[in-house]
């Protein structure tokens, strides 16, 4: 497990938002409510779609599956003009990332998941920083397919 370790620069997303826990996720309900209107979003600046995840300070210092967090189904844009009404904006903050790539059902990512932040993060030169977790399902991204591939992003900060 071999990150790539990338900076990025602030990003603009459009999109949905709803607040779930892993004991009531409710993940396929808001891309179920995203993805029949992405295609009034006029101004994407790719046809990536960008699965997000904003957590508490405590999220993972107290982890429980009923703490509740906020998962965004988006788009990124070149700018904020002509946002559906029924979609909000968000600023993706600049900062560094750990890149890990994945291939495999989206039900055996959870393994995964704990293997980045139970193996590879203690044994980095980095910290977990504070800022949105996300991955980009890009054009080999397929739900519930074993072939499918996505890119994670962790928020890290140097030791």
């Amino acid at each position: 497990m071999s990150p790539i370790i990338e900076f990025i620069n602030e990003k603009k997303l459009v999109g949905k938002r709803m607040t779930m826990s892993y004991a009531d996720y409710k993940v396929g309900e808001l891309w179920a409510n995203f993805m029949p209107r992405r295609k009034e979003i006029t101004n994407k600046l790719t046809n990536d779609l960008i699965s997000l995840v904003l957590y508490s300070s405590t999220h993972f210092v107290d982890f429980k599956a009923t703490n509740e967090f906020e998962r965004w189904a988006t788009v990124e844009v070149a700018s904020f003009d002509n946002v559906p009404d029924v979609m909000e904006t968000f600023i993706l903050s600049s900062g560094l990332y750990a890149v890990f790539h994945y291939t495999g059902l989206s039900t055996s990512i959870s393994s995964f998941y704990q293997n980045i932040f139970t193996v590879w993060l203690p044994n980095s030169d980095y910290n977990l920083d504070s800022r949105a977790h996300f991955e980009v399902l890009g054009e080999k991204y397929k739900n519930n397919d074993p072939s499918s591939e996505e890119d994670i992003w962790i928020p890290i900060k140097a030791k």
